[in-house]
């Protein structure tokens, strides 16, 4: 029988809480006041204060399962081992154990047949940081794993079973290669571990085949990062005071070699989304002619799916022009597979998504009627001018940037799909012409999404800090004003301004608002102290304090309160789940004027103000 992704989930969690981990729960997809990526992208997001020293309330050894998804990676999903979304399984230690604990505790989960995987040893291949001018060979690494696979009686000589490349494959830090990491920056070496399937080497990819080839043989299916060092102003590196663990294996890939299938579209973590588009476009998927576009749309509606789960809908802008994206490119893929598709028959394949994530980030009850008319609604839409757009492409033999931006706003074709629809007729089309033939605020929109595809941390300059208070009076003002319906729907928070996204019941008047501006500046002029505490998460619940609903929270929480009394959280002004950064007092944010308010949907509204 082959293993599924619920019974991966079961064993990844027993095995770490016996080895003394706490769970940590995912948070939302769309980052709260990070306005550097459009989605989380990795697990370790949430955990990089705590990477970077900050003590963490659930201890020093941690793990969890998030959801993640890469914007860059949309071109690539079509083979059998890419995805948009998709979830890391991490753990981590912070300033606990280290190497030869974590690279042991990974390869039994991996191998025991009763509490891990149970692979087969011999398919395994690891890979280590080889060293260079500035930092030096990881041969701790080395080590470990040499005595590892000799207990299991494999030889286990470098270039065979131990692999070494350079910095740009096999180290970590957020600049990247040590030469690139400024004075007092931590990073360190990390150890992949790659799995190998019975397929053949295609010499298209080079002569010789190794871990990190693209031929299909080899699939990465778990990274441990060892946060070692910190770079010195003359260049060099010592190690760290508390040295910590990052570990990251995609859900998907681990559950591809627990099956030895390269194809992680036949688990069942994606074969029931795969059947609803066979019977969506009455094709056959193993049919090799159509894998390519099946997987695209499998993929594409399934990201969408999860993207408006998390109170995004299709935009020009940001999250919104990524689902807008995804879900044009998804029916252009549907509509060359079967022409007569209407968007009604989308249906079954979000209940399929919705269904096979059901309990774990989706109520079936409730997410399914509300995210298939959002889906329907995108498609109606673009069906209508796609089969015009399709036959202006096919006319053209040659295309420039003006001509692209003609189709987006003639057709609504999205500049990726364009470049890839002319890249099949063997035409280039530059990226850098269309951005020139776009008016002056859609450049900025779309520069602004580019260079938010390159993730990161947030920005936490003293002017966002100032913001992010902000954001925490606004909340409390509101429900002063407008009341107990007042929820918060998103918050997003730049050097600039800070935008919060709001449901009540009624919509709120001009003097409500004013009103709401009027007591955040008071709270501001009264010098209020902010203050933090860790609490149980019931007994915080029980006293008031403030959480975002699509957040979940683990038993021990920060909570960011705003009270004369630094004791006294349950008669604070504001009090919230959060984990920061803030002012340590109201009196550092300065006037606050709330420049802009407006609806957004129903019972929906949004407030800018800086």
């Amino acid at each position: 029988m082959a293993l599924t992704h619920r019974q991966l989930r079961e064993r990844f969690s027993k095995f770490l809480v016996s080895h003394g981990h706490a769970e940590v729960p995912p948070i939302s997809l769309v980052p709260q006041n990070d306005p550097t990526t459009l989605f989380t992208g990795s697990g370790m997001q949430q955990f990089v204060p705590y990477l970077l020293g900050q003590k963490h309330p659930q201890g020093t050894r941690l793990f969890n399962i998030q959801h993640c998804i890469r914007v860059q990676d949309i071109e690539e999903v079509g083979d059998n081992r890419h995805d948009t979304l998709f979830e890391m399984m991490g753990n981590w230690s912070l300033g606990d154990y280290f190497k030869k604990e974590q690279l042991q505790n990974f390869f039994t989960f991996l191998t025991d047949k009763k509490i891990g995987l149970g692979l087969d040893p011999k398919k395994l291949f690891v890979t280590v940081f080889e060293g260079n001018e500035q930092a030096p060979r990881d041969t701790t690494s080395i080590e470990v794993w040499t005595e590892i696979f000799k207990r299991v009686g494999i030889s286990s000589e470098i270039g065979e079973r131990i692999f070494l490349y350079p910095a740009e494959k096999n180290w970590w830090s957020r600049a990247g290669e040590p030469k690139n990491m400024p004075a007092g920056e931590p990073g360190g070496p990390d150890s992949e571990v790659f799995y190998l399937f019975d397929v053949e080497h295609d010499p298209a990819f080079g002569k010789e085949c190794h871990p990190n080839c693209d031929c299909g043989r080899f699939m990465e299916i778990g990274n441990s990062v060892f946060m070692q060092y910190k770079k010195l102003d003359d260049g060099s590196f010592e190690n760290l005071p508390k040295m910590n663990v990052d570990f990251g294996g995609g859900l998907e890939r681990l559950l591809a070699a627990a099956n030895n299938d390269p194809d992680i579209f036949h688990a069942d973590i994606n074969s029931h989304i795969v059947n609803g588009v066979e019977t969506a476009t009455n094709h056959e998927y193993e049919d090799p002619s159509n894998q390519k576009a099946m997987r695209i749309i499998a993929d594409h509606l399934k990201t969408a799916t999860f993207i408006i789960k998390d109170g995004i809908t299709p935009s020009n802008k940001e999250q919104g022009y990524v689902l807008r994206r995804l879900l044009r490119r998804a029916l252009v893929k549907i509509r060359a597979l079967n022409n007569s598709f209407s968007a009604e028959a989308v249906a079954p394949i979000v209940e399929q998504v919705v269904q096979t994530y059901n309990g774990i980030y989706f109520d079936a009850k409730v997410d399914t009627a509300k995210i298939i008319p959002v889906i329907q609604d995108e498609i109606s839409k673009f069906q209508k001018t796609l089969d015009r757009g399709l036959r202006e492409l096919e006319k053209l033999d040659e295309i420039n940037g003006t001509i692209a931006f003609d189709l987006y706003q003639t057709y609504g074709f999205p500049f990726e799909i364009t470049q890839e629809i002319m890249s099949e007729k063997g035409i280039k089309l530059s990226k850098e012409e269309y951005d020139n033939a776009v008016k002056t605020h859609q450049a900025k929109s779309r520069s602004s999404a580019d260079h938010k595809f390159k993730g990161g941390l947030a920005d936490q300059s003293n002017q966002t800090v100032k913001y992010h208070t902000a954001t925490h009076l606004l909340h409390q003002a509101l429900f002063d004003v407008i009341g107990d319906s007042v929820r918060q729907e998103g918050s997003n928070i730049t050097a600039d301004r800070l935008r919060f996204d709001f449901y009540c019941d009624n919509q709120p008047t001009d003097e409500d608002i004013e009103k709401v501006e009027k007591i955040m500046n008071e709270k501001i002029s009264q010098e209020i102290p902010v203050n933090m505490k860790v609490m149980d998460k019931k007994e915080a619940e029980t006293i008031g304090a403030r959480s975002f609903f699509k957040e979940k929270y683990p038993d021990e929480v920060k909570i960011y309160f705003i009270g004369k009394d630094k004791e006294d959280v349950k008669s604070a002004y504001s009090k919230e789940f959060c984990g920061g950064p803030h002012v340590e007092n109201t009196k550092e944010i300065g006037e606050i004027q709330i420049k802009r308010f407006k609806k957004i949907g129903s019972n929906m509204f949004r407030i800018y103000a800086k």
